[in-house]
């Protein structure tokens, strides 16, 4: 009776968007990294696949987290470093929805926003990635001194307990860039990684996942929040948009009530990029949904880790569920080692802020002594103009 009701108002919803009342037309937000494109063009052709004559057009743009591939994503000190411009150009309808990677999106949107749908999730398990041509088959064969390159202070954390024995630095940029750099090719890389630390789902949306030498999976290694996942930002209370949305049946049920535990357990712990958070959910054979996650200290010395199970039938079951994951966590011990990554953090802002002003005071001194110099000419000039008239 269940499932004939839900085919019935599926029906009821596609027979009334096609009746004339969707948009004939939708503009697709999206970052212009490789990646991005290809989880746009996923999200494009469920849409062709329900609507074959909607007008789709893309609208590509860099963000701050794409122009900036100098300082580490956990000094920066946005939230929203992959998301900010896109929003901007939703609040001015100049796009009708965003696709994002789910674990870039901060878990408190901006007003007027709303996660509107998630799709299925890739394999959301980290991946490492050896250099072309070396013999490692795995973590544990690096030799001592290893360079191994990743972008998440997550990864690096859970790595650098396991394998105190690599040396883990920075590695910027998008996926083919980074391989680029791994392999050698990058004439502008100083750096000679012997490996790389990457997400799965993106090698495998690329057609990259030959390059997968190791997954990283659990216990050893936990995911971020959301990762694997693709999230579909709209309008709050854009209703064709979002029935639109509906109607093509892209949001996955299973997934999206885990990435909603996943992201109301982030949301409670205050955590982000700079915060080492790691997660794995997954749907038990008696249908509860189980939650692994782990608090780190940013060289990963510290742990706190809780493992839970709850059934979980909609999102708001579904954030309870996280919240209560979050509260255990810190029960356990998780705030002095989050509030001690914070103060670390702000500390390094201040410096940050204080070497700048520094910088700026010196190249204003440096301007009036210039001044002064330009003057002192300009005076000696005039007197010797007066001494020869």
């Amino acid at each position: 009776m269940l499932s004939y009701l839900i085919a019935y108002l599926y029906a009821a919803i596609m027979s009334r968007l096609s009746a004339g009342q969707r948009p004939r037309s939708i503009v697709l937000g999206t970052r212009s990294s490789v990646l991005a494109m290809a989880q746009t063009e996923i999200v494009r052709q469920h849409l062709l696949a329900a609507f074959p004559d909607l007008e789709i057009t893309i609208e590509a743009i860099k963000t701050a987290g794409d122009k900036n591939l100098v300082v580490p994503l956990h000094q920066m000190e946005a939230k929203s470093l992959w998301t900010q411009e896109l929003e901007v150009l939703l609040w001015e309808h100049k796009v009708d929805v965003v696709v994002h990677s789910l674990k870039d999106m901060p878990t408190q949107l901006p007003p007027s926003c709303h996660l509107a749908a998630i799709l299925e999730r890739e394999d959301p398990r980290d991946a490492f990635v050896a250099r072309a041509g070396k013999p490692y088959t795995c973590l544990a064969n690096l030799p001592a001194g290893a360079i191994v390159g990743s972008s998440s202070v997550r990864r690096m954390a859970q790595v650098q307990r396991l394998f105190p024995h690599i040396t883990l630095v920075d590695c910027r940029g998008n996926v083919p860039s980074r391989l680029r750099k791994l392999d050698g090719e990058d004439p502008n890389c100083a750096i000679d990684y012997d490996a790389l630390i990457l997400a799965s789902a993106g090698l495998l949306r690329l057609g990259l996942g030959h390059r997968i030498t190791q997954y990283l999976d659990a216990p050893e290694v936990l995911h971020a929040v959301g990762q694997g996942a693709i999230g579909i930002e709209t309008r709050d209370g854009d209703e064709k948009v979002m029935e639109l949305l509906a109607a093509s049946g892209m949001n996955h049920g299973p997934t999206a009530k885990a990435c909603w535990a996943e992201r109301s357990l982030l949301r409670t712990l205050e955590g982000g990029c700079s915060v080492p958070i790691g997660v794995k959910t997954s749907w038990e054979s008696d249908g509860q949904l189980r939650m692994l996650a782990r608090v780190s200290s940013v060289d990963g010395a510290q742990v706190v880790e809780a493992d839970e199970c709850a059934a979980v039938s909609n999102q708001e079951e579904a954030e309870t569920f996280g919240r209560a994951v979050a509260q255990k966590l810190v029960e356990l011990g998780a705030t002095p080692i989050l509030k001690k990554i914070e103060a670390d953090k702000l500390a390094k802002e201040a410096e940050k802020r204080e070497s700048a002003a520094q910088a700026a005071a010196r190249a204003s001194q440096a301007d009036e002594a210039e001044q002064e110099s330009e003057s002192v000419v300009l005076v000696e000039q005039m007197e010797e103009s007066i001494v020869h008239a």
